[in-house]
């Protein structure tokens, strides 16, 4: 078939009403990878070019695992919906990894792929490429259907706005989340009869409040505890004050299981660290907020007789096949909302508990001061660069404002985050390479902040390195990357000695199929693709080389990146 008409006035195409309805619905970027299916979104971005027309700004980004990750950091910015289009399946299949840890930390992402064209012949946009038969599936979004919330085809041209529309409003849809949108070519390529108009976004709703008297009842047995503990590990911005006045006030001492964001400012009297275990098994109240996993079952466990809270958006987390934990009163509702509430609740019930809140807030004072003061011995220089020395140097470096993006070595005791939104870490998942592109695309969302991302060796060979420092480069996006170089998967090492430190594993100091030696020379890598980066292995060159680095990404405007050796 023909293509449609050069001449003249050209009809508009579907690609273009695709990409005005992202436009319309808050979408700032198209994260792209880019195959045989994207020539209707090619033509679309030109013809944008040439019109003016309103699109989202298309930021091309050569692999899908990367462009994920920084759609995600992206949103951790600015809050809006986030949309990446990659190649078919085999596009599709690179992004599962990263779509996993977006599904777990519920991101809502619209992910477009194209789909090899239907027909064989006889329309503009059919097959045209040997690979156009190899990459059809019977069943394209069945690779992702667990890790999604909706998937849809695109059938007919006209309906392009109101796919969007659709996918928009169930991945903005709280407990947010990804969904999949299957695009194919022909479809996509073809004329709309109609011109293309603005589209009013759905109002979304607001996140769920929480029943009055599930409410009640947790203030009166915060009142009557005298044990009393929040475990929590990932927050929004705006709960962070409601929990810092909860906890100050009733005095609560708060834990940061496995923290993805900053729960609760460091230096808060009741912020006691990252293992609930020392509190765990004295208390006669846990109240786990948005904590997935508030302990571990195999090592730790409440007190008997204790009571278990659970507040969260989805306080079962339904979506977990197996998940166990026990509970006295779930609360379903967007925790602000319940922490506000329950501080209200509180306040009638503080003059009944006031001796014991006192006496608890001495008794816990005195603990937790002891408690940092062992922390702190640990983050002092030694002959060699410790983990916790180096956390130390990189908070004092990059300062209150900077935002980390850790990808499992950073040790957050030793780098105090104080503001919401400064920190935020892999999620509950685990996908490896994800911290280098969340960085990227944190600093393409917030441009004058100073993004830091914080990876172990293992992590940034998995954040494909050379395409992260590339698109760095061409999209103007200088971050500072810090590598801990301990020459293992830290992880899989750590696991092994945890089962078999005395078998024969342990012999060898879990080494095997953890050893990362020879460790590839990342600063001169980096230095290749222009980046400012140095190799550090004294501790005294380390505060310099941060400052140094530092100033390379927020006065020179260049990407810097330190490899820091580090045996651990």
């Amino acid at each position: 078939m023909a293509a449609p008409s050069t001449t003249g006035q050209r009809p508009a195409i579907a690609g273009e009403a695709f990409l005005r309805a992202l436009s319309d619905h808050g979408v700032d970027y198209l994260f792209a990878n880019p195959g045989t299916d994207f020539p209707p979104v090619v033509e679309a971005f030109t013809r944008a070019k040439k019109t003016n027309a309103k699109v989202p700004q298309p930021v091309l980004v050569p692999h899908e695992n990367l462009a994920v990750a920084m759609a995600h950091g992206a949103y951790l910015m600015n809050g809006r919906p986030q949309a990446v289009m990659v190649h078919v399946n085999v596009g599709t299949a690179n992004t599962i990894n990263n779509i996993t840890n977006l599904s777990r930390d519920r991101v809502p992402l619209i992910l477009a792929a194209g789909r090899t064209p239907i027909t064989e012949k006889g329309q503009f946009g059919s097959r045209s490429r040997p690979i156009h038969w190899a990459q059809e599936m019977f069943d394209q979004a069945g690779m992702l259907r667990e890790m999604v919330k909706w998937d849809y085809e695109l059938r007919e041209p006209a309906q392009v706005g109101d796919v969007v529309s659709r996918s928009v409003e169930v991945a903005m849809a709280h407990p947010r989340g990804p969904v999949y949108l299957v695009l194919p070519r022909e479809p996509l390529s073809a004329p709309v009869d109609e011109p293309i108009e603005p589209i009013k976004p759905r109002a979304a709703a607001d996140r769920v409040h929480p029943d009055p008297k599930a409410i009640a009842t947790l203030a009166e047995w915060i009142a009557a505890a005298e044990r009393p503990m929040i475990v929590t590990s990932i927050l929004p911005g705006d709960a962070v004050p409601v929990l810092d006045q909860l906890a100050e006030r009733f005095a609560i001492p708060v834990v940061t299981h496995n923290p993805r964001s900053v729960c609760l400012p460091f230096s808060h009297p009741m912020h006691f660290g990252y293992e609930p275990g020392p509190l765990l098994k004295d208390a006669d109240l846990v109240i786990a907020l948005e904590s997935d996993v508030p302990w571990i079952p195999l090592l730790q466990h409440p007190a008997a007789g204790a009571r278990i809270v659970h507040i969260a958006e989805d306080p079962a987390f339904v979506r977990y096949p197996m998940r166990t934990f026990p509970s006295d009163l779930s609360v379903q509702a967007g925790v602000t909302n319940a922490l506000s509430a329950l501080v209200a609740a509180l306040d009638a019930q503080a003059g009944k508990a006031k001796s014991g809140i006192e006496a608890r807030r001495a008794r816990l004072t005195e603990r937790n001061n002891a408690r940092r003061a062992e922390i702190a011995k640990a983050g002092n220089p030694g002959e060699r660069i410790s983990p916790a020395y180096l956390s130390r140097c990189i908070g004092e470096a990059v300062g209150p404002d900077a935002v980390i993006f850790n990808e499992y070595p950073l040790r957050s005791d030793h780098c105090p985050r104080e503001k919401p939104n400064t920190f935020f870490s892999l999620g509950p998942a685990g996908g490896l390479g994800w911290g280098l592109g969340a960085a990227l695309g944190a600093k393409l969302a917030a441009p004058d902040k100073l993004i830091v991302a914080t990876l172990g060796d293992g992590a940034y060979m998995f954040s494909n390195p050379t395409v992260g420092h590339w698109v760095s480069g061409k999209h103007g996006l200088p971050i500072l990357t810090i590598v801990f170089n301990n020459s293992r998967y830290g992880a899989v090492r750590n696991s092994t000695l945890s089962m078999f430190k005395d078998g024969v594993a342990g012999e060898n100091d879990g080494r095997d199929l953890a050893d990362l030696d020879p460790a590839p020379p990342y600063d001169e890598m980096a230095k290749a693709q222009g980046a400012h980066a140095e190799r550090v292995e004294n501790p005294a060159d380390l505060p310099g080389a941060l400052a140094r680095a530092r100033d390379a990404v927020m006065k020179d405007k260049r990407q810097a990146l330190l490899n820091i050796i580090t045996p651990y």
